[in-house]
């Protein structure tokens, strides 16, 4: 339990100080709340003397007032404070781990699926908000208060107060045993719950292709054997800790009743006073009644403990960025003797290239050769098993990731857009742009007509992911977005594949323009947009094959010439095939 109290308090952070105060607020509650018994002491010493008196009465009256009043306004802060402690506590968590996620290899992503990232974000963090401060300062403050009531009715009778000390350790003995039986459950549980967050994630993010292929049925079981699995979980732990509740419960009532006994007998005894006798029956019903709160607290703790072990499991992750030189101060790029491995598939091999400061490289090649895996280790999505990828000279590796990302601009073939305004979305990389700088950029994307045709214009809210406008504009946007943000180094990954053929000459005019002066590196499957590039390089199978200009490459025998034979078939192929409509 002590474990589990230490895990809560260092996950609190800079909340602790109001978890103190509640603690402390819920103590001075239940201080207040016994003054309810000085109140009935006073009475009932009045009563048994057989001395009457408005005195009496307004002493009475006095102490009930004050504990009424001071049991709402501690009460209320208590609380206010435990809010406060749970809300911040977690806010700050979940913006270290959207600063972390920032800065990790991309394999984590991987390895961990979006319904799993989600859940610890939201319904992970989202138990520990809510029960994390109000386990400990339940528990804690319940235990101590105990302690406390039990140390003053040891100064008013020596044997009840040794009563309720043995009380508190059966307690704590049957505490223990339903720790022990849920430390088991509750992983267990927050994995069910992991599970049906990434089963309703991914049915609502595939729902096209459910629908598609008519697997509503079949998608609605998975949400569904998720759901039950989640239901038999939180049931199991119930289930598991249910009997010890009863436990604690028993324990209490039987202590209680001991007190009783125990009083009646020594006042029958002649050892203890009527009006003793009559507030130690009154106080069995009462003394035990914050440690009842502190048993309903303790029953979540591994619950709660699970919940911070899963959340703090992304601090471990190995991150990217340790500190390192600022921005190069030259833009060209190498790669040498560069290998990478997905897990165990291997994608490149013994990679060795080098793009020349302001020259274009383009790059083709069978689907599956390693093309975008070489933008990302530029960029360094992920970093190279072996050899180094050098920008200015310097491994990439010994860049802050911050200073290497603020020189380069990346054109995705899936565009990602946020649900944010179009203006905002354009402005990503360059969040200070102004509204004219906007539009400069969109009109040479080619994308200013349609965004002044919506109801809103720039100030239109895209949906999540940018569902609300089509492929082509989607990737217009994130081309407006690329040149706007006017990186030395650009990085195109079939920039034009979904832009529509009678802007895709005007597209390729701007970025052809706007790239001029720029270091680039393109992965491209259309003859125009390759045919024009300082050099050709041909990756396949993970290897360079061939490198060198268009009219070098199609002077060689090779995969190179037979893309071009391909492409020109295919595009007379369409010409015919639009002759014949």
């Amino acid at each position: 339990m002590i474990g589990v109290f230490r895990k809560i308090w260092e996950f609190a952070g800079g909340m602790r100080n109001e978890i103190r105060k509640s603690v402390i607020l819920g103590f001075f509650n239940a201080v207040f709340s016994a003054l309810m018994l000085a109140a009935l002491f006073v009475i009932l010493s009045a009563l048994t003397a057989g001395s009457s008196g408005t005195g009496t009465a307004w002493a009475a009256l006095g102490l009930m007032l004050a504990s009424i009043l001071g049991k709402i306004i501690t009460h209320y802060f208590s609380q206010l404070q435990q809010t406060k402690a749970g809300y911040f506590m977690v806010a700050e968590k979940r913006i270290a781990v959207g600063d972390k996620l920032k800065i990790i290899p991309m394999g984590y992503f991987n390895q961990n699926s979006l319904g799993n990232i989600t859940a610890m974000a939201t319904t992970i963090l989202g138990d520990v908000e809510m029960q994390a401060p109000m386990v400990l300062v339940l528990t804690l403050g319940g235990f101590i208060t105990t302690v406390v009531f039990a140390l003053a009715i040891l100064l008013f009778d020596w044997r009840i107060g040794l009563l309720i000390f043995a009380g508190i350790l059966v307690f704590l003995w049957a505490t223990s045993l339903q720790e022990r039986r849920s430390r088991s459950d509750s992983p267990k549980r927050q994995a069910a719950q992991e599970g049906l967050v990434e089963a309703v994630l991914e049915t609502v993010q595939g729902m096209g292709v459910v629908k598609a292929f008519s697997l509503d049925e079949e998608q609605d079981k998975k949400v569904d054997r998720a759901i039950e699995e989640s239901c038999r979980k939180n049931t199991a732990l119930t289930k598991a800790i249910t009997p010890y509740a009863a436990l604690q419960q028993l324990v209490l009532r039987l202590f209680s009743v001991l007190i009783i006994l125990a009083s009646v007998l020594f006042y029958l005894g002649g050892s203890m006073t009527l009006v003793n006798c009559l507030m130690m029956l009154i106080a069995s019903f009462v003394v035990f009644e914050q440690l009842e709160s502190a048993g309903h607290g303790a029953a979540l703790l591994r619950l709660t403990e699970a919940s911070i072990d899963r959340a703090n499991e992304i601090d471990k992750v190995p991150v990217m960025d340790e500190g390192g030189k600022t921005a190069p101060e030259s833009f060209d790029i190498e790669f040498e003797s560069v290998g990478f491995s997905y897990e165990k598939r291997s994608v490149l091999e013994d990679v060795s290239f080098r793009v020349p400061e302001r020259t274009t490289t383009a790059i083709v090649g069978p689907s599956g050769g390693g093309k975008t895996t070489v933008c990302n280790l530029i960029a360094r999505f992920w970093d190279a098993d072996s050899g180094s990828v050098r920008i200015g000279g310097v491994d990439v590796r010994e860049y802050t990731l911050d200073s290497l990302l603020s020189c380069i601009s990346m054109v995705f073939q899936n565009v990602y857009l946020f649900n944010d305004t179009i203006e905002n979305n354009i402005k990503f990389g360059a969040p200070a742009a102004t509204r004219e700088q906007v539009e400069e950029a969109a009109k040479k994307a080619c994308c200013h007509e349609f965004i002044s045709n919506l109801p809103q214009g720039y100030d239109t809210v895209l949906g999540e992911g940018g569902a609300t406008v089509s492929g082509g504009e989607r990737q217009r946007i994130s081309i407006a977005r690329a040149l706007l943000k006017d990186a030395p180094i650009v990085l195109l990954d079939e920039a034009t594949a979904n832009v529509d053929p009678e802007n895709e000459d005007q597209l390729q005019r701007a970025i052809e323009s706007l790239t001029r002066e720029k270091t680039i590196v393109m992965i491209a499957h259309r003859l125009k947009t390759v045919r024009n590039a300082d050099q050709i390089l041909v990756i396949d199978g993970g290897r360079i094959v061939q490198r060198g200009t268009h009219e070098e490459l199609l002077g060689q025998t090779g995969v190179y010439a037979d893309f071009v034979g391909a492409r020109k078939q295919a595009i007379g192929w369409k010409l015919k095939a639009e002759k014949a409509g």
